[in-house]
């Protein structure tokens, strides 16, 4: 058979629905046990088990236990980053931001995919506490999380100019913390208080978040020495 003549090498066929439908399964599991039991507690097995998959199955979808850990944790870091870019975006368009405004566009667009108590979104926020709160993960954090948050950081940098990026980083991660803290604060509210109305809120926390960074920055911008 001539060169002319050889068959061209078949063309790899797309995933079958079904095989999509249980990669999904098993991402779904693996983003529910991983938030349950950490990273090195998490077993491969209770993932298969919670996917209703046969253990191997997860191996061959996945590989390893980490591929499958920063598979889940990339899977909607994309979809998130675009939301608050968007939404930082269209806030800018309205005229100036102030602190609280721009924190609101970055807290906002994930409380509003958590807001119907979705399990996998209200369990992605753990996996960004434990991706956040472990060196090893460091550049997970650095190419999923950190070129939004270097956005987020530049437009705080600029209502505060004479603040050290290091300062307004600081505050800013405390701000984080305090998202994360979120999705569990309705229920004290309601018990510390005794009203089963009450319920914590994006602006509450966009302010609460921004009175602590701004004292922050008050604090360092008063510290700082000066020159003669």
């Amino acid at each position: 058979m001539t060169a002319g003549n050889t068959p061209t090498k078949q063309r790899l066929r797309a995933p079958s629905k079904r095989a999509l439908a249980n990669r999904a399964r098993i991402l779904d599991a693996a983003e529910l046990v991983f938030a349950r039991a950490g990273f090195e507690a998490a077993k491969v097995r209770e993932i298969a088990a919670t996917a209703g998959v046969p253990l191997g199955l997860v191996n061959h979808h996945t590989g390893s236990k980490e591929a499958l850990f920063r598979e889940v944790v990339a899977r909607r870091a994309d979809e998130l980053a675009r939301l608050r870019r968007q939404a930082l975006a269209q806030a800018k368009a309205h005229g100036p931001l102030e602190l609280p405004q721009v924190l609101d566009c970055f807290f906002r667009p994930y409380l509003e995919k958590a807001a119907g108590s979705d399990p996998q979104w209200l369990a992605y926020a753990r996996l960004v506490a434990i991706v956040s709160a472990d060196p090893s993960w460091r550049d997970v954090s650095a190419d999923l999380f950190d070129p939004t948050a270097q956005l987020f950081l530049d437009e705080i940098c600029a209502l505060h100019p004479n603040a050290s990026r290091a300062v307004v980083a600081e505050g800013f991660l405390y701000s984080v913390a305090a998202l994360l803290a979120f999705l569990t604060s309705s229920w004290r509210i309601a018990a510390l208080s005794s009203d089963t109305d009450a319920a914590a809120s994006v602006e509450a926390l966009a302010a609460f978040a921004a009175a602590g960074m701004s004292a922050v920055i008050a604090q360092a911008e008063a510290n700082a020495p000066t020159t003669a």
